[in-house]
């Protein structure tokens, strides 16, 4: 049997004019990762990430538990992008739900931010955020995010087989994605479920003969010690 071993990249820069890069808090959370596995013996085959900046600072600082020594992009592995998702949502929903609220704003509140990005996530997978014109071409529906994470997955199932441990430096969406595949979970549990992706934490799938299965999900082992445990976050 083989393994894809997803990682979730370290806290974000939140509300910093660049959100795609590691916070030093998420540096740490990486390091601490690499160590832990460094402790065990644990060694892996191959490392890919996205193209986003914070995946592939988290995909570098695994290196040293990976045997070949470079960072491979899959650009499949992106997460999604939240901006055009609050925007047509601000846009066509939100005044009629409770939230009169402009998008800046969001930054500076992250309960808003996660309960307005909660319901933009709702509409999205229900197919109600729609694009307007050229000013949301960034905007990918939720059944084409869906169906890119599962054809990347399968893509790299099938370059590496015979025992493979490959790891994927990738996003709490993409995650989620991996785990519905496994579990056959409906949309609405999916996105539940990338709620609850931890920063820096471990999901493994076990694959071979045909099949799929969740080996674990959301693993922090590396921070559940006491000297370590406030460096565990969602956001």
């Amino acid at each position: 049997m083989s393994e894809l071993i997803l990682v979730r990249h370290g806290q974000a820069s939140f509300g910093a004019a660049s959100y795609d890069n590691l916070s030093d808090l998420g540096r740490q959370q990486v390091q601490l990762l690499c160590s832990h596995w460094q402790a065990l013996g644990e060694k892996f085959d191959h490392v890919y990430a996205g193209d986003l900046q914070r995946q592939q600072q988290t995909a570098e600082l695994l290196l040293p538990v990976v045997s070949d020594q470079r960072v491979k992009v899959q650009s499949g592995l992106n997460e999604y992008n939240g901006e055009p998702l609050l925007r047509l949502y601000l846009r066509d929903h939100a005044r009629n739900e409770g939230y009169d609220v402009q998008q800046g704003a969001l930054t500076k509140d992250r309960k808003l931010f996660q309960l307005v990005l909660e319901a933009a996530s709702r509409h999205w997978i229900a197919g109600t955020l729609r694009a307007a014109g050229p000013d949301d071409a960034d905007f990918e529906p939720w059944l084409d995010f869906k169906q890119r994470v599962h054809d990347t997955l399968t893509e790299l199932m099938a370059r590496h087989s015979r025992g493979s441990r490959v790891l994927l430096a990738t996003s709490g969406g993409v995650i989620a994605s991996a785990v519905q595949r496994a579990l056959d979970l409906p949309d609405s549990r999916t996105v539940e479920t990338n709620w609850m992706v931890l920063n820096s934490a471990v999901t493994r799938l076990v694959y071979g003969r045909g099949k799929v299965s969740l080996g674990s999900f959301n693993s922090v082992a590396h921070l559940e010690t006491p000297a370590h445990q406030m460096l565990v976050t969602f956001r």
